[in-house]
């Protein structure tokens, strides 16, 4: 079953709400088995919504709508689909009832206006709305499908979760299952180009995504049931792994830094940070994750050059010959890291992040980024464009990466 989702509001035209209820749905009626093709937003205004709704069934079989179901004029979804489907407005009591009831609950006088919101198209299927005033409801002619869904996501979310999903997964009679590998080191199209032949599949599809500083391949199987699906994504994730297993840190909502948390407890490791350009991101980023005191026992935050000598030990020649963006200096701030804390492994980072600072032989968004441990120092050089957030965002990420390499290459050469 192909879908489209059309959100109505003005406020989400403008940008004053965000639409968070195409996303909510999208990801909902995958599980259904549904595919979102399209998604549209469209204003509180009658000629543009039956536009959106005319164009919409020329593409699909199933349009969801939300928003326009209040009781004031401008709300006309439901009027604007009667109208389409050539049916009538009428009085569902029931409806009505439950609308007096929730005012009643809430200790407060129904106005007049609302009895709007208890008319619905004749012989549709009425969804109730345990959070608020407005019901929902679905309407079949033929082929073509609407359903209609309150816009408060408070309200939407249940009555999709607890009504529609049920009704769209007995009419599909199959679900939509996806698996994501994320990787990094490795960018999208390199990544593709090792999998080419997998993405030429129906099902399941093999899909590559590009994040900041990361890669992703989704795999996605429609099948009658979840164990089904499993069973269809599970030789095609094997046989990525056999592919690109040392690019892949983790999947589906694993992120890289819980998969470097996860790392080391599982190897009994603990870590500390030094950082320059990047002021306490990794050490923020370490930290946020739950269990992180396991493995995370303190960070040094060294902007000044005199803080770089005096908590960190490095030397003021190495300063005066190198600078403080260069490696050499951001060596000696990874070893004087893991001598003060004692930790397994020490990192740092010192580096331009900008807007201003940078030369000619040191420009913006160079960063140094170096790793201590029992096994020596390591230093890598990045160069960077963008903007300062940017910049130190993505060095974060390029050290997360670096410790979770080093842990994995020191386990492959014991």
């Amino acid at each position: 079953m192909k879908a489209e989702i059309i959100a109505v509001g003005t406020e989400l035209l403008l940008g004053q709400i965000v639409n968070t209820n195409a996303r909510d749905l999208a990801a909902g009626l995958s599980d259904c088995g549904v595919i979102v093709y399209y998604q549209t937003v469209v204003g509180d205004n009658p000629g543009r919504l039956k536009d959106a709704i005319k164009d919409a069934y020329k593409r699909v079989d199933l349009v969801i709508l939300t928003g326009g179901l209040g009781p004031t004029k401008d709300d006309l979804t439901k009027e604007i689909i009667a109208e389409y489907f050539g049916k009538k407005l009428v009085l569902h009591q029931p409806s009505l009832d439950r609308i007096k009831g929730y005012f009643d609950r809430m200790g407060r006088e129904m106005n007049e206006t609302n009895e709007k919101q208890a008319y619905m198209p004749e012989g549709c299927i009425i969804l109730e709305n345990n959070c608020g005033t407005a019901p929902g409801l679905i309407i079949e002619n033929g082929e073509k499908t609407a359903i209609l869904l309150p816009g408060p996501p408070k309200e939407m979310n249940p009555m999709f979760e607890n009504e529609v999903k049920p009704w769209l997964k007995e009419k599909t009679g199959s679900i939509i299952k996806s698996r994501t590998l994320k990787m990094v080191d490795i960018g999208e199209s390199n990544m593709a180009a090792e999998v080419t032949d997998l993405m030429e599949g129906e099902n399941p599809t093999v899909a590559p995504y590009a994040k900041e500083g990361e890669s992703e391949l989704r795999i996605t199987a429609m099948a009658e049931s979840e164990d089904e699906a499993d069973k269809l994504i599970e030789p095609v994730a094997k046989e990525i792994y056999a592919r690109l297993g040392e690019y892949i840190y983790g999947e589906d909502d694993t992120t890289l830094v819980e998969a470097l948390v996860k790392k080391l407890i599982q190897k009994k490791l603990t870590i500390s940070t030094a950082e320059s350009c990047t002021g306490g991101l990794i050490a923020s980023e370490i930290t946020s994750v739950a269990g992180s005191s396991e493995i995370f026992g303190s960070g040094y935050v060294t902007y000044a050059n005199c803080a770089k000598m005096k908590m960190l030990g490095v030397k003021d020649k190495t300063l005066a010959d190198y600078g403080a963006v260069s490696s050499e200096t951001a060596k000696e701030m990874a070893e004087g890291a893991r001598a003060a804390s004692g930790a397994d492994i020490a990192v740092s980072v010192t580096g331009i992040a900008g807007p201003g600072g940078g030369s000619a032989e040191k420009p913006v968004g160079l960063v140094y980024i170096a790793l201590a441990d029992n096994g020596g120092t390591i230093c890598e050089k990045l160069k960077l464009d963008g903007s300062r957030d940017k910049v130190r965002g993505r060095t974060v990420k390029n050290v997360l990466k670096m410790v979770i390499q080093r842990i994995d290459k020191k386990g492959e050469n014991k």
